[in-house]
């Protein structure tokens, strides 16, 4: 009984705060229109638009495809200032941007982006292998063990395609492909309902420990999977997941700190798998569309996102889905904070993009039309250092936004 009062009370509180802010936040920014000006103020906040979003959305799907490899995986870092690559690598950060150019596809299919994600699944298939019992684990070059993360990403990237490529010529063996992965992703559900984060490349043996991100990254894998592409099988270990994921990094966590590190890595993840849940039409689904609206009360009152100065696109794809579930349940007062923490942070990050005609000032001084950076988002405000799936987050987080708040007429 203490810790249901506990999560309730916190509850309350937390959308306390939230009201507050929708008062708090619009005077907080006529205050900065009057002490800065103008040029500045373009310089540091764009003003959203679905113009502005196609633009960004356009240069991002060119940078994506600039920096995809000739054997599908992609340039990890570049520093478009000494035009130098970094040495290192990132198997899950590899499989993101193969995800988002999936997205961008159905988004907006064409010859460019469908070439460019089946030639990236052609590189997961030949580093992949399927074990005895069909389930299939991905092998990431010059690494020691495998990463749940990668397969729950390469998965996302899969649905996606095959939601809008029906009955092309490679379906039948993608389809294959990802059965296997859902299939091996079920496998690592441990009986508290999270994941091992990672696994033996030698027979696919789940190795101890689990990890917030995976976590959320598998949760929202297995949730699209059963609402898109038929996989009933998946929909009770979801709902099991879901539940217990929700006790572990919100409410329990909640206990520990009031800023937990692991809420903060589950938070974009776990949302937008709570989104697919609450939306599903299951029986009583909608709890997880109030989890997600309260996470994200949390995301702007208490981890206070809008003030970080490294990039947040991350944050934005779940605020985004959170956005769209107050507006479906008619919570008007956090629709109105999450669609004016959008138009803010947003519009910041969108001035840390090559390219884009409302660039901040580090940008407009160090102006480039190398195409290998054309299109990158910067992780920070002055940093020339371009990580693939930086750009990845935030052209979602657009591409969110152009759905959500500016759809096309």
């Amino acid at each position: 009984m203490a810790k249901q009062r506990s999560s309730a009370a916190l509850i309350v509180a937390l959308s306390i705060v939230g009201v507050l802010l929708v008062v708090i936040r619009p005077l907080h920014r006529e205050a900065q229109v009057l002490e800065h000006p103008a040029e500045e103020q373009v310089a540091s906040a764009a003003v959203l638009s679905r113009a502005l979003l196609d633009e960004s959305l356009a240069l991002g799907r060119g940078y994506l495809l600039a920096n995809q490899k000739e054997e599908g995986n992609f340039n990890y870092e570049y520093d478009f200032l000494t035009r130098a690559y970094s040495t290192g690598d990132n198997q899950v950060r590899q499989a993101g941007p193969l995800w988002a150019l999936a997205l961008i596809h159905r988004d907006q299919p064409s010859p460019e982006t469908r070439d460019a994600v089946l030639k990236g699944f052609a590189f997961f298939r030949a580093h992949s292998k399927e074990l005895p019992d069909g389930r299939r684990i991905v092998i990431y070059p010059h690494s020691k063990y495998g990463e749940t993360g990668t397969v729950s990403i390469l998965s996302l990237a899969l649905i996606e395609f095959l939601r809008v490529e029906t009955g092309c010529p490679e379906c039948a063996d993608l389809t294959e492909d990802l059965d296997g992965y859902l299939k091996f992703l079920l496998s690592q559900k441990r009986k508290d309902g999270q994941y091992y984060e990672h696994y033996a490349y030698k027979d696919g043996a789940s190795m101890d420990g689990t990890s917030s991100y995976f976590d959320g990254e598998t949760l929202l894998a297995l949730s699209k999977a059963a609402r898109y592409l038929g996989h009933d099988e998946l929909k009770d270990p979801v709902l099991d997941s879901a539940k217990r994921m929700y006790h572990h990094y919100v409410t329990e966590a909640l206990q520990e700190s009031q800023d937990p590190a692991i809420l903060k890595s589950f938070y974009q993840w776990g949302t937008m798998a709570y989104y697919e849940i609450a939306t599903s039409g299951w029986e009583d689904a909608d709890v997880y569309g109030d989890h997600a609206i309260e996470m994200t009360h949390w995301m702007i009152g208490v981890h206070d996102v809008l003030e970080r100065t490294f990039n947040t696109g991350y944050a934005f794809e779940g605020i985004m889905h959170a956005y769209e579930l107050a507006r479906r349940k008619g919570d008007t007062d956090a629709e109105a904070l999450f669609r004016d923490a959008a138009q803010e942070g947003l519009g910041k990050l969108t001035t840390w993009q090559v390219g884009i005609p409302v660039a901040n000032d580090y940008l407009r001084a160090h102006s480039t039309d190398d195409p290998l950076a054309r299109g990158g988002v910067m992780n920070a405000a002055d940093n020339p250092k371009l990580r693939i799936d930086v750009t990845q987050h935030q052209m979602h987080a657009v591409l969110l936004a152009r759905e959500f708040l500016y759809p096309a007429p």
